[in-house]
This record gives C-alpha cells, structure tokens and sequence, in this order.
C-alpha cells in the first residue's frame, strides 16, 4: 500500500499573498482520492516530531529561538512567512511526516508526503518557505537509528538544495545530488556533494539527458541503502518562479526516471512534495499528482 503523510495547511487564515503557496497541499490529496490513486486509509496524519531529532539537525539556539517566535524581523522576511505558532506546529508536524514516510519506505519500498522538501532550511536559519529541513531530519533519524548506512538525497527542485547541502557538507553519509536553475534562487549557490546547474530554458529531451547521465553514475558510486527524493514541480515551462522550460510529460518522465531506478535497484525512498508555482493551480495539482500515481503504477 501506498502510504502518503498528509499534514493539513494553516488552521487560520493567512494573510493576502500567502494563501496561494498553501492552496495545493488541500486540494492535492482531494484529487488523489477522488481519482483513486489513493485511498483514504493510504494517508496517515503525523504528529510533531520529537525535539530530540530536530536537534540532531538543528542548531540548539536557532531552535530555541524558532519555537518561542523570537527571530529578527530580517530572518522572519527571509522565510517569506508571517511566524507563528501555527506554522511552527506545521513545520514539526511536516518533519514528522517525513521521518514516518521513511519508515515506511523501509516496509513498502516507497512513501510520499504531501508537504516537505525544505531544503532551504539550514542549520541554524530558515529562507524560501523553510524554517527545518525535513529530508535532513529524516535522514539523520535513519542514520541515529541504524536504519541507514548511506543516504542519497535527490533534490530535483528548480533551486538548489543549499540548506541540505550546508547541513551534510561534512557527512560522508549523506550524499547531496542538487540538479537545478544556474541562474535561480538561491543567488548564493551551497556546494552539494554533486551540483548540476542547468541554463535557463533547459527543455525534457536536455533535462533528462542529464539526469539519466548523472543518476547510475552517482549510485554505483555511492551505493546508497535509502533515498530522499525532492519531486518540486518549479521545473515545468508554466513556473512563475522557476527559469526551466519542462513540459509535464518531461516531469513526469523525471519523476518515472528515479522512482523506476529506486526500484529497479531496491532502493527504499521516500518522496516530498517540494516547489510549484506555476500561474494555473490545476498544473501544480495535475504535475504532484502524477508523482504519486508513478508511485502505485511503478510500486504497487
């Protein structure tokens, strides 16, 4: 069975401008159910994670700071969202959802949660949407508990993972993989363990030539026992923030692309949901969508 973390957005209203990121993280799992790519006892409901994790991640100060809403105004800006309780109780609550879809990864060979990818957050800071690293606490948790030995973390979102890549910088047992916009966010660019910077207007045939290229190569390298896929959609050509030109037949190749290389080599992964800005809601939705019904077309 395909299980999905699903972690509800806001429970009070946002203000003006803020709304729009969120709308997808609602009216994704509706779709899923209503076409019956999933079912409704495919979804689990996390519950925070244990602060014992995040500080395995997580600088003590920075966390303290965060939980009790005592940023600067100059790091709350860099976050792009009002701080509050609600989005700290989100943010641990997205964590967990990561750390359980790994667990089950481990049972199912796959899980997905329909949030995460905050691969912006760094070790002490948050920026773009992310205040803690979800793949990063998931990763550790597996790496703590002796449940990993060698994590691969593919980001495929438009940006590159500088928070991932600043937090395992000096960990063999992570290897970071960031294929991404040369030219996006962030303008300060992190060094992952592997980094492919892509020009702006790259097409599906260029992308997933570099992807196919760059993927075998990297795991008859690494030889990693557990993924962490970050599936963003900001690649797609309709991105309002991304510079990449991938129609969704070339992301859903993308997306097939890894999840069939996971299986074909018996690699457990887990799968956040990472970026998508694109001007119509029904692309973002149809372009996530498509992960998931890979996932049971691919798994199960």
């Amino acid at each position: 069975m395909l299980k999905v973390a699903w972690t509800p957005a806001y429970a009070h209203p946002l203000p003006e401008g803020h709304r729009f990121p969120m709308d997808k993280y609602t009216l994704l799992p509706e779709q899923l159910l209503y076409e019956g790519t999933i079912q409704a006892d495919s979804i689990f409901h996390p519950s925070p994670v244990n602060e014992k994790y995040i500080l395995l991640t997580h600088d003590a100060h920075y966390w303290h700071r965060l939980k009790n809403l005592d940023l600067t105004p100059a790091e709350i800006r860099k976050t792009g969202f009002p701080l509050s309780p609600q989005l700290v109780h989100r943010e641990i609550t997205i964590a967990q959802g990561t750390v359980q879809a790994a667990l089950y990864a481990l049972e199912y060979g796959i899980a997905m949660n329909i949030a995460g990818g905050t691969h912006h957050a760094f070790t002490d800071r948050g920026e773009g949407f992310c205040l803690l690293n979800d793949i990063a606490i998931a990763a550790n948790y597996l790496l703590y508990h002796h449940l990993a030995t060698q994590v691969l973390v593919i980001d495929l979102d438009v940006h590159q993972g500088n928070g991932t890549a600043q937090i395992f910088r000096d960990n063999p047992a992570v290897f970071t993989f960031s294929m991404h916009g040369a030219s996006n966010y962030p303008l300060h660019k992190e060094q992952s363990d592997l980094d492919v910077a892509l020009p702006d207007f790259t097409d599906d045939r260029a992308y997933l030539q570099a992807l196919n290229t760059h993927l075998p190569k990297i795991v008859d390298t690494v030889q990693p026992d557990f993924v962490f896929f970050q599936s963003g959609v900001d690649v797609l050509a309709t991105d309002k923030l991304g510079k990449l030109s991938l129609s969704m037949f070339g992301c859903k190749e993308r997306d097939r692309t890894v999840l069939s290389f996971c299986k074909e080599n018996k690699i457990p992964v887990a799968v956040s949901m990472g970026g998508g800005y694109s001007q119509r809601i029904a692309d973002i939705i149809e372009a996530h969508a498509n992960t998931y019904r890979l996932a049971q077309e691919i798994y199960f």
